[in-house]
């Protein structure tokens, strides 16, 4: 069980992830501050579907679960050689900020790590993508949010 960091007071992280590269990094990055703080891990990924899609695609959600299933065990074998402990979360529904927010209170996480982008970047790589804006604007909880 992971002891509250004395430094920055970190005892539960939750790494939002979609297997794009900027989430890839924001992994690498929670998995290094997990470390560096013996804090517990939780990484978790959002398949993003509607009921209606759902019943028209069958096969398409499927594959869109295994996908995050291999790349949430990945990260998990990744954090685990690294001597951190990781449990993984999968979550299918069409708002992955309200799921994010949502296990972020229900494991009583102290930060949120999550890309500045996920999959659908916004039209100027100016800007916060809107998964991550809506994270940051409901979190009760620090967010971390790593650039690209």
């Amino acid at each position: 069980m992971a002891e509250t960091c004395p430094i920055t007071g970190l005892k539960n992280i939750l790494v939002a992830t979609d297997g794009s590269v900027c989430s890839e990094k924001a992994l690498s990055e929670a998995i290094n501050l997990s470390k560096s703080c013996n804090t517990k891990l939780y990484v978790m990924s959002v398949v993003e579907v509607n009921e209606e899609y759902e019943a028209l695609a069958p096969l398409v959600v499927e594959k869109a679960d295994e996908e995050a299933r291999m790349f949430l065990d990945a990260a998990q074998k990744c954090a685990e050689r690294e001597k951190v402990s990781c449990s993984t979360i999968v979550h299918r529904g069409e708002d992955p900020a309200h799921f994010i927010v949502e296990e972020a209170e229900k494991l009583k996480v102290d930060m949120i790590v999550m890309g500045k982008h996920g999959r659908t970047k916004a039209l100027r790589k100016l800007f916060v993508g809107s998964v991550t804006a809506k994270v940051i604007s409901h979190a009760h909880c620090k967010v971390l949010i790593v650039p690209s």
